[in-house]
């Protein structure tokens, strides 16, 4: 038998060049009741995506309210003023259509899939849900009472209890990025359909919403369909403007708070502070400034922490940019007995991406996958349509995703050592450890990292193996805002749904 030649591949193979990318051209204009409408017109995509987005969030809410804006999106598709749930969802799956509604901390948003040959019909559905919604007494309690079933579940989490911690420690009380965007148990208890309508009806104003629709258009007057749906909405009564949002931090010096959970296997790490929002004059080197530090699988912190230590199934660190100063955090699950070590690799790598210029192998890898991640982002109309809504939620320029390649291209090592030094702030960081205080709280006094408070966990505890906090760390620009959504990092071991943020029922514990 004669067998065959085999050529062994010495070296690996390098990154291409990036290929050319333009992001969509679109069409904007403004009707008379002062909704802004977006159009992006994108041939060969038969399934159309719609949303209307109002400008009130979770952060907008009375802290006595907290979560009924979560809770008032969720309640808006179990009922309207022509149809009851069951009918709703019956009348959107005879057009082929998945309609649905979301609130956040920054937005509330009413979205709808469909083919465009059904635009019209499910746009009118659309229309329905956002502009009539009856808040059903019976729905509203069942809603109600799995988000209480959900906040249990979250206590005996170690992950999802260590972002509640993490949050809960790095901000003011009169915060709302305090408590989670969902509510606290207390809250929630406490909402009723009268609350939950006075948080839809807090949004409900023209001038702070936008409707943005992309896929293939051809012969579809989006102008008029738009006009009859929309055109005659006016402001709710209760109808607000937006306020500052409070993101006033709570950390000004280094310090530990250790949730004591006897007899955990592991340890959730939470280290940080307040970060910013998401309109700043340095995203671009920020972004691959947290590329390097934490947001790629050949991060400093993965590597460090799992390549090279072992410690971790996976390290990161990110930014969370929302219209208010989001939480800057990095993050890892390690087991208990190399708790002390890993928070003293964590510290050191905080320091050093301030202290020294990154090299020229960490720039190109980390601006190279921004850039080729790009268009991946973009292969159908729903992320282009989400991309836009995040211009419009942070009053970003019409050509931020335009020139946000070249953008990233233009960062040297300079400008990720600046971004570094201003918005990583190596003496004022919180260290939050959710684990066994007995078995390395000694250990953690003396190592110096700073002042040392241990509570003992009262909530239910729920151990299971060390997996990856850096599942909720993604790079900064990516989530429902940013460009790089749902794009895979390379060697990820999470989902597209980790790794571009977080669940649905998770996302409203989201610190």
């Amino acid at each position: 038998m004669t067998v065959p030649d085999v050529k062994v591949i010495a070296e690996r193979p390098t990154p291409g060049t990036p290929r050319p990318y333009e992001f969509p051209a679109v069409e904007r204009f403004t009707l008379p009741n002062g909704i802004r409408v977006v159009v992006a017109d994108l041939p060969g995509r038969p399934l159309v995506s719609a949303s209307l987005v109002l400008r009130n969030g979770a952060a907008d809410e009375p802290p006595a309210h907290a979560g009924a804006t979560v809770l008032a999106a969720r309640a808006m598709t179990e009922g309207t003023a022509r149809y009851e749930a069951i009918a709703l969802v019956e009348a959107a799956e005879r057009l082929g259509a998945s309609l649905h509604a979301d609130a956040g901390w920054d937005a509330t948003s009413v979205s709808v899939d469909v083919p465009a040959a059904r635009l019209e019909a499910a746009l009118e559905l659309l229309a329905e849900v956002a502009l009539h919604p009856t808040f059903p007494e019976a729905e509203v309690e069942r809603l109600r009472d799995e988000r209480l079933n959900d906040l249990l579940q979250a206590r005996a989490d170690p992950r999802r209890r260590a972002d509640e911690a993490y949050s809960s420690t790095i901000y003011e009380g009169a915060s709302p990025y305090h408590r989670p965007a969902g509510g606290t148990k207390e809250t929630v208890a406490e909402l009723t359909p009268a609350r939950l309508r006075a948080a839809y009806e807090r949004g409900v104003d023209p001038a702070r919403a936008a409707f943005l629709v992309g896929g293939d258009l051809r012969g579809i007057d989006v102008r008029g369909i738009v006009q009859r749906l929309l055109g005659g909405w006016g402001p709710a009564v209760g109808a607000l403007t937006s306020g500052r949002i409070v993101d006033a931090g709570a950390v000004h010096e280094r310090f530990v708070r250790i949730v004591h959970r006897p007899g955990a296997v592991q340890t959730e790490i939470r280290i940080g502070h307040v970060g910013v929002p998401r309109r700043i004059d340095d995203f671009h080197a920020l972004s691959v400034m947290g590329a390097i530090l934490g947001g790629l699988f050949n991060s400093r912190l993965n590597m460090k922490l799992r390549e090279e230590k072992g410690y971790t199934y996976g390290a990161g660190a990110g930014f969370d940019l929302r219209r208010g100063a989001g939480p800057f955090s990095a993050r890892a699950a390690v087991n208990t007995e190399v708790t002390v070590p890993a928070v003293a690799d964590f510290v050191a790598e905080l320091d050093r991406i301030r202290d020294a210029d990154v090299t020229p192998a960490e720039l190109a890898a980390a601006r190279d996958f921004l850039v080729g991640v790009f268009p991946l982002r973009f292969e159908t109309p729903g992320p282009i349509v989400g991309a836009l809504s995040g211009l419009f939620i942070h009053e970003l320029p019409d050509d931020e995703l335009a020139r946000y390649r070249s953008a990233i291209e233009a960062v040297d090592a300079a400008a990720v050592r600046d971004a570094a030094k201003r918005r990583i702030h190596a003496d004022a960081m919180a260290i939050v450890l959710v684990g066994d205080a007995d078995a390395f709280g000694k250990d953690i006094e003396a190592a110096g990292f700073g002042p040392v408070n241990v509570e003992r966990d009262e909530g239910p505890v729920e151990e299971g193996r060390a997996q990856s906090a850096a599942a909720a760390v993604r790079p900064i620009d990516a989530g429902p805002e940013g460009p790089t959504e749902s794009a895979d990092e390379p060697g990820s071991d999470t989902t597209d749904e980790e790794s571009a943020g977080r669940g649905r029922d998770e996302a409203i514990d989201a610190p």
